[in-house]
């Protein structure tokens, strides 16, 4: 229940982030014509369901469900579903590091939540929530750096 709390603040804190520009919001703003900061932003909000369900699984105790949601929707293999190739040229090259590590973490989430389906030691549940706080530390990184409008 504690690590559930810790993760729905987590996620919390990343949707906050995610709000419109004030004027104290020093966040390095990237310019893009409006029709790639929509996608991005679609891309941003799918990325955010999908650590719903992640948590969802994991809640349940469906750790093989959360690993494929995260390789499939998050991790290396979805760099088309999201047209990264076509959104990397209009990000400043520490942005899509980060973007690049969202989804290196959420490959390895993928891995660790194989392994800890498999055999729910306490050193596979450890590496799983390690690579969930990777992931999120990803995220977070980006949205507390950058903003696009």
């Amino acid at each position: 229940m504690r690590k559930a709390v810790t993760i729905a603040f987590g996620l919390f804190a990343l949707v906050a982030s995610i709000g419109t520009a004030r004027a104290d919001d020093n966040r390095e703003l990237v310019q893009m014509p409006a029709m790639m900061q929509q996608h991005m932003l679609a891309s941003m909000r799918d990325h955010l369901a999908t650590l719903g369900e992640i948590t969802a699984d994991l809640s349940a105790e469906k750790y093989d469900a959360a690993g494929k949601v995260a390789e499939e929707r998050l991790g290396l293999s979805s760099f088309e579903l999201h047209g990264a190739a076509h959104m990397a040229g209009y990000m400043p090259k520490p942005m899509q590091e980060a973007g690049t590590a969202l989804h290196r973490a959420s490959s390895r989430f993928a891995i660790a939540a194989q392994d800890a389906d498999v055999d729910r030691s306490y050193e596979s549940m450890k590496k799983l929530h390690t690579a969930l706080n990777d992931m999120l530390s990803a995220c977070n990184a980006c949205h507390s750096g950058y903003r696009i409008r």
